[in-house]
């Protein structure tokens, strides 16, 4: 099935930063955050999200990778793997892209798989927005 959503982050809280030590502006990254987004799946629609992630930040880009987490108004989980590369001013995201597996559900979410890809653009207050569109399926009812 196709898969199209889109949402918003917070800033992160917490978000660590420490210096790799070879090169000014070189950084090893761990954040987490709380999201809002519009997926719907199997007829159930998302009620919160959330990510924790690890980066490498080197001067003006950023790579980072780390798991979504959708939790839908059903109870069940949806569970993303993604990696991400974005360009940064002032340590802030400007622009990205990433690319998503997800990986397993929980509840009737249990065993799905999809591939997909996001956009990316950085807020002001440090957070983002993304639009995502890819695909899923579900394993078949028993």
């Amino acid at each position: 099935m196709k898969h199209t959503f889109s949402g918003q982050c917070a800033k992160p809280d917490p978000q660590q930063s420490v210096p790799a030590g070879d090169k000014d502006g070189h950084a090893f990254t761990l954040a987490q955050g709380k999201c809002t987004d519009n997926s719907k799946i199997g007829g159930a629609s998302t009620k919160e999200s959330a990510y924790s992630e690890h980066g490498d930040v080197s001067g003006n880009s950023s790579k980072a990778g780390g798991v979504y987490v959708e939790t839908y108004d059903s109870g069940d989980k949806v569970f993303y793997n993604y990696q991400t590369t974005a360009t940064l001013k002032d340590g802030v995201m400007q622009t990205g892209g990433n690319r998503y597996q997800i990986s397993g559900g929980t509840g009737k979410m249990k065993g799905i798989k999809g591939t997909g890809s996001c956009k990316l653009k950085g807020t002001a207050e440090g957070g983002v927005e993304f639009t995502c569109t890819g695909t899923y399926t579900l394993p078949s009812a028993k």
